[in-house]
């Protein structure tokens, strides 16, 4: 009861307010019709309202690619947002306002599901290897010589045009 009592106060102050402006002009008829349209309209947002609270307030996400098909490339794993492929996620979930474990969660993806394309982990790995990364205190980091000598590029000359004047 204090509800639609405090509803149909509502509905008169708004409608009160309506009326107290200058340019409006309203017959004494129309007031109650005025009355019972804010009323009608108050009662119309607390339906909207009620509905939207009621409904799923979790959406549910359609991946765009499967599972498989996501870690189908090594160099590439395609999105399960927008079926794009990347060399690591990272960036992209962030462009998204996703963490990785929040990407994991949407999409039902186990906890060590990748982030990272595993030929880029591979070359990352070997980088690390070679610089001497994860290796014993104390033991030398492996010097693999350049596959290809490193050749120095001609410098190029400046040419000068001088004018006959």
């Amino acid at each position: 009861m204090d509800d639609q009592f405090n509803r149909v106060r509502i509905a008169a102050r708004l409608a009160a307010a309506w009326l107290s402006n200058p340019r409006t002009v309203a017959t004494a008829e129309s007031i109650t019709d005025i009355l019972s349209s804010v009323h009608a309209g108050l009662l119309g947002i607390e339906e909207r309202a009620r509905r939207e609270r009621d409904t799923d307030a979790v959406p549910t996400y359609v991946p765009a690619v499967s599972v498989r098909q996501s870690l189908a490339s090594p160099t590439r794993i395609i999105s399960m947002i927008d079926g794009k492929p990347y060399a690591t996620l990272r960036r992209h979930l962030a462009a998204h306002g996703l963490t990785p474990a929040a990407y994991r969660a949407r999409y039902n993806l186990k906890p060590d599901y990748p982030m990272v394309a595993p030929a880029l982990t591979e070359q990352r790995r070997a980088v690390a290897v070679r610089n001497g990364l994860g290796r014993p205190r104390g033991e030398p980091a492996i010097a693999e010589a350049p596959a290809e000598p490193v050749v120095a590029a001609p410098k190029r000359r400046k040419l000068t045009l001088a004018l006959k004047g």
